[in-house]
């Protein structure tokens, strides 16, 4: 199942929804509530755009429903790199790379972590 584009204030939601399933819209309305100025009715518009997405999915429990993420937090992580990396650098792996090292400190430990990564990648056993 292909993973569903996310906007960026449906991002938002999904955070609260991974950190809470199942969790209540009273209680994603909560969690927002000192972060965006959204209305509870626009809230509760994002939540039913990520039910007919498929990123969200309830059960009805009472007078009310329990969302639950269908796919990962890691997943949609993957999916937006992919997105943004294709978007923003037209799929240029050492533009993005160069870009990245020019703007950002990293620590040495960093760096070692960085060529680990790279050292696995060469001899293929990453995933």
């Amino acid at each position: 199942m292909p993973i569903p584009k996310i906007s960026e204030s449906e991002w938002e939601i999904m955070k609260i929804i991974w950190e809470g399933n199942p969790i209540t819209s009273e209680k994603i309305i909560a969690s927002l509530h000192d972060r965006v100025s959204w209305t509870e009715q626009t809230i509760k518009t994002f939540i039913n755009r990520l039910v007919k997405k498929g990123a969200v999915g309830f059960e009805k429990s009472g007078r009310r429903y329990q969302y639950y993420p269908l796919i990962s937090k890691e997943e949609c992580i993957k999916e937006e790199s992919k997105s943004f990396f294709n978007r923003v650098f037209n799929g240029g792996f050492s533009m993005m790379v160069s870009n990245f090292l020019e703007e950002i400190h990293l620590s040495n430990e960093e760096i070692d972590e960085l060529k680990r990564i790279l050292e696995e990648k060469k001899s293929g056993n990453n995933k």
